[in-house]
């Protein structure tokens, strides 16, 4: 809502006028009523005040694709006891929220208040292992002929799925495909005659612009809720790709995969989580932002899955000490604590201490936007990933594969798991006591003082030094060069590799300081 500078002024002179003329009709009705004539109600004043704008265009045009999803799954039947179960609720999953929530519902399935009754959670209805009610959601059409959009985390535990629509019509839904890294997921209902909505640019969406979300909280169909864009790009650490929209429009269990519109009518974002020390909305509320679905959403109609591309390294935050470290001027980009033997990264040369700050051109801000580039990519693309390598750029080209349906590659090389000889040299400008390894590579910590920078940082006994400024370390001697050349180039922290339990990182002390 747009509001002219001088729109206060003119409503506050309007409101004044108003005051007063009231007061004349005050004064008027008193004599009218000394002399018994009544006052005419035809010069009543009217105080002509800005409307607040309404809602109701946009979800009327939008609330017919909008539509709650029911979730089943067949469970095995537990023995019948005997016991007059009425309630039935011995057979739901072990999940204490869903059973809160369906006791809170229980009598109102016949009389269309709730969304399941008694009778559906009877184990005498359901001793065949027939599907039972585990999950509700919401979702939206995407398309004429059925296509919807929902949640993977409403879906990922069913076997049969209904989609309730606006009117109140029952219809069967196929899953198509999921991505539980988004949280995304797409059903088809068969038809061709569906209201549907659009995806929005969301790179348009500023922080402070009206929205709406419209979904199924609690089980009570379609409800309406507006509320402004609070934030952009939050990570809450829900996955490799996290980039959620903040709102504060009021969202509840039962909105999950439901859309937020914008004052358009269309989509910018798909309710996915909120934060709520009770249970219920405290008014923030997380939407997986339209453009991650959109492209997320085709794959899964075209092929049922998502590929990505992928580029076989393990990456850590460059804080402002690493940075220091390795004489970059930000502390912007993704370092590389590890690359892979199979993957695609260290085939193209990309080394454990690297750090890389484009890809294809485009400037990486931190690791997850990294995975989220380079997840955005097909697999077999090539790109050139540009790094900061021994104080310069260096640009290589990596034909990405494909990401392994697992994120982290486990190892069985127990090689640095190193029992510790029984000599030990102290560090102590670093605070740390070491000894060499038992296979020469590296130097494990077997103590740390706990008042010293390396303790601050992490480092803990059993951890392997692994190399310093990206030179390998197997001894004390080697540790001292390092930082004096750090200290002749004017650096005023190193960079050391350490391993623990088959996992690099990287950690940044101060030179000459313990």
């Amino acid at each position: 809502m747009n509001i002219a500078p001088n729109s206060y002024s003119g409503t506050r002179k309007r409101l004044m006028a108003a005051v007063a003329s009231l007061a004349v009709v005050g004064a008027l009705g008193v004599g009218a009523l000394a002399t018994g004539t009544a006052p005419v109600l035809a010069d009543a004043v009217r105080v002509e005040a800005p409307q607040v704008p309404s809602f109701a265009d946009v979800v009327e045009h939008v609330s017919p694709a909008v539509v709650s999803v029911r979730v089943k799954a067949k469970i095995q039947p537990t023995a019948d006891d005997g016991s007059d179960d009425q309630d039935g609720f011995d057979n739901l999953p072990d999940n204490p929220q869903l059973r809160r929530f369906f006791k809170e519902f229980r009598g109102f399935g016949d009389q269309g208040g709730g969304q399941f009754g008694p009778r559906q959670f009877n184990h005498r209805n359901h001793g065949n292992g027939e599907p039972r009610p585990v999950a509700q959601g919401s979702g939206f059409f995407i398309s004429e002929d059925g296509y919807l959009v929902t949640n993977n985390h409403v879906v990922s535990e069913g076997s049969d799925f209904t989609v309730v629509t606006n009117d109140g019509k029952e219809l069967d839904a196929k899953l198509i495909g999921t991505d539980p890294r988004t949280d995304l997921a797409v059903l088809k209902v068969d038809g061709n005659k569906f209201t549907y909505v659009d995806f929005a640019d969301d790179s348009k969406i500023r922080i402070g612009d009206w929205v709406v979300a419209v979904g199924n909280p609690f089980g009570l169909g379609g409800t309406v809720t507006a509320g402004i864009v609070s934030a952009r790009g939050r990570d809450i650490g829900a996955g490799p790709y996290d980039d959620f929209i903040q709102i504060d429009a009021s969202v509840n269990r039962g909105n999950s995969g439901g859309p937020t519109f914008n004052l358009n009518g269309q989509v910018i974002g798909i309710n996915t989580a909120i934060f709520s020390p009770s249970g219920g909305s405290v008014g923030i509320a997380f939407d997986i932002p339209a453009s991650t679905a959109r492209q997320v959403v085709e794959d899964l109609m075209k092929n049922g899955s998502v590929q990505r591309g992928w580029l076989g390294v393990e990456i850590q935050p460059v804080t402002s000490d690493i940075a220091e470290s390795l004489g970059l001027k930000s502390d912007k980009g993704a370092l590389v604590s590890s690359a892979q033997d199979a993957g695609p990264g260290k085939k193209a040369g990309i080394t454990a201490g690297d750090v890389i700050t484009q890809v294809d051109g485009k400037d990486v801000a931190s690791p997850k936007e990294l995975a989220r580039m380079i997840g955005a990519y097909a697999p077999g693309k090539s790109v050139d990933v540009t790094v900061w390598r021994n104080g310069k750029n260096e640009t290589v080209k990596v034909d990405l594969g494909t990401l392994p349906s697992s994120d982290k590659q486990a190892s069985n090389d127990d090689s640095n798991k190193q029992a510790a000889p029984a000599k030990a040299d102290t560090l102590a400008d670093l605070g740390l006591t070491v000894t060499k390894s038992e296979n020469g590579k590296g130097l494990v910590v077997t103590d740390v003082d706990p008042d010293s920078d390396a303790a601050d940082r992490g480092i803990q006994p059993g951890d392997v030094i692994t190399s310093i400024n990206s030179n390998e370390v197997n001894t004390t001697d080697d540790v001292s060069k390092a930082m004096t050349d750090a200290a002749k180039s004017g650096r005023k922290a190193v960079l050391m590799q350490i391993t623990r339990d088959d996992s690099n990182r990287f950690v940044a002390l101060p030179v000459g300081k313990g």
